[in-house]
C-alpha cells in the first residue's frame, strides 16, 4: 500500500483561520506516526501535475484564470469560499499530481491500494472552483484512467458530508462512471444537491446512487446506507474504485451535522478492498476529502489506512 504525503502537499490550505487550513496534513501525519502506520506502507513523495494533465478535466480558460489569481495572490476563486493566495495554482496542481501518482502506483502494480490525505477535491467543476476546491483531482484521475490505461467502468464512492457535485454533474450522463454518494441532505448543507431522485441522465440513468441523510444521522443510518452503496457498485463490476473519504461526516465537525463515528470510514475502506478483491483487480484509491475537526480527520483517515491494509 502507498500513502502519498509530504510538505509540498500541505501547501494546499487557505490562510487566516480558514477551515481548510494547511495544518490538516500535519494533524493526519501525527496520528499516522503514533499508530505505527508509517512502517506498514510505502510513503511516496507528492508530485505536481502538469498543465497537460490538468487539461484532462479542466478547461484552458479556467487554468489561465487560476494562474492569474495565483500570481496576484489575492481575491477569490469562486463566490468567496475559496480564496486565492500566492502559489495556489502550484499547490492545487500538487494535489492533482499526488492523486495521479497514487493511481500510477496502483496501475503499475507497485501497490494495489493507496491513500492521499489532502485530496478528493470533489466540488471543483471543469470551469470553476467551488467549496474550497480549486482543481478536481477525482475528475483528472478518472480521465487519466481512461486515456492512459484504457479502463472504462470506474466507481466513485463518496462518504463526505457534502455531496460530490463536481464529480456527479461532470459525469451525470456517463453510463460507465458508477457513483455512490452518501451525504448530508442538501436542505441543510452546501452545495444543496444530491437528491435521491438524481440517478443519472439518459444512458446513465440508474448508474448514480445518491443517499442524502438528515442532520444528526449517525452510525445506525450508515449501517443501513452502506450496504446499498456496496451493492450498487458491485452490480456494475467496476475496474477501479475511488473512495472520497471526507471526515466531515464524523460527529463534531464544525461545518456539518452528521454524527458518524470514525469507525465508519475504516469500514468503508476495508469493505471496498474486499469488493475489489472479489472483482479480481484489488484497485482502491482513497482520497482524504473534507473534515475540519483535526482530531476527527486524523482518526478517520488513519482508520481508512488501516482498512486499506486489512
Amino acid at each position: 500500500m502507498a500513502v502519498v504525503a509530504g510538505e509540498r502537499l500541505s501547501r494546499y490550505g487557505f490562510p487566516d483561520g480558514h477551515p481548510f487550513g494547511p495544518d490538516r496534513h500535519a494533524a493526519f501525519m501525527r496520528e499516522f506516526e503514533q499508530r505505527g502506520l508509517r512502517s506498514q506502507v510505502r510513503l511516496v513523495d507528492p508530485v505536481q501535475a502538469t498543465h497537460e494533465e490538468l487539461l484532462l478535466f479542466h478547461t484552458p480558460e479556467y487554468l489561465h484564470f487560476v494562474q492569474q489569481r495565483s500570481e496576484q495572490g489575492s481575491g477569490a476563486l469562486d463566490g468567496g469560499d475559496t480564496p486565492a493566495y500566492r502559489g495556489v495554482y502550484d499547490a492545487a496542481a500538487c494535489v492533482v499530481g499526488s492523486s495521479l501518482e497514487a493511481m500510477h502506483w496502483i496501475m503499475g502494480g507497485a501497490s494495489r491500494r493507496a491513500f492521499v490525505p489532502i485530496a478528493g477535491l470533489h466540488h471543483a467543476a471543469r470551469d470553476r472552483a467551488a467549496g474550497f476546491c480549486v482543481f478536481n483531482d477525482c475528475g483528472v484521475v478518472i480521465e487519466a484512467l481512461r486515456s492512459r490505461h484504457g479502463l472504462r467502468r470506474i466507481a466513485y464512492v463518496d462518504i463526505d458530508a457534502h455531496h460530490g457535485d463536481g464529480v456527479f454533474y461532470a459525469y451525470e450522463d456517463d453510463p460507465e462512471l458508477i457513483l455512490a454518494d452518501l451525504h448530508e441532505s442538501g436542505q441543510s448543507l452546501y452545495p444543496g444537491t444530491g437528491d435521491a431522485a438524481e440517478t443519472g441522465r439518459g444512458a446513465a440513468a440508474g448508474t448514480k446512487l445518491n443517499i442524502p441523510l438528515p442532520a444528526g444521522a449517525g452510525d445506525a443510518a450508515f449501517a443501513v446506507a452502506w450496504p446499498r452503496m456496496l451493492a450498487h457498485v458491485e452490480s456494475f463490476s467496476p475496474e477501479f474504485i475511488l473512495l472520497q473519504c471526507g471526515a466531515d461526516s464524523v460527529a463534531g465537525d464544525p461545518l456539518t451535522h452528521l454524527n458518524f463515528s470514525a469507525a465508519c470510514h475504516g469500514t468503508a475502506a476495508r469493505e471496498l478492498v474486499q469488493l475489489a478483491g472479489r472483482l479480481g483487480h484489488g484497485r482502491v484509491l482513497a482520497l482524504g476529502g473534507g473534515g475540519y475537526d483535526r482530531g476527527n480527520l486524523a482518526a478517520a483517515w488513519c482508520g481508512v489506512v488501516q482498512g486499506l491494509l486489512a
